[in-house]
């Protein structure tokens, strides 16, 4: 099947400086509420832009959670002590930029349990 409306495809061979994101609170058997962490981590001196964080529930149609998740956003991630999340599977993405303009993004699955 090919990948939901939304995907990115990010190829991860060769050398770049773009940010990172890292899922910090892992992803499978999710128990809801759950302390939801990301990591941003830039390079050559840059930071990350906070201003230029977007998260994107992907399903049809995306919702976009960035302004949910906003007060949670620091240059040093996300971290969000006490998120509920339904029961199911749930494909976020998170794209952002750093100093330089350089940008990341990721997408990843939540698997919360029943």
């Amino acid at each position: 099947m090919p990948p939901p409306k939304g995907a990115v495809v990010v190829d991860r061979r060769g050398v770049t400086r773009g940010p990172k994101i890292e899922l910090l609170s892992g992803s499978d058997n999710i128990q809801s509420p759950t302390h939801f962490q990301l990591k941003f981590l830039s390079f050559g001196g840059a930071t990350i832009d906070v201003t230029s964080v977007k998260v994107i529930y992907l399903r049809t149609p995306n919702v976009d959670l960035t302004e949910r998740l906003k007060v949670f956003v620091q240059p040093a991630g996300i971290d969000m002590p006490d998120a509920s999340l339904p029961p199911g599977e749930h494909m976020l993405r998170v794209d952002l930029k750093d100093s330089d303009g350089r940008l990341g993004s990721t997408s990843f699955v939540l698997k919360v349990a029943r």
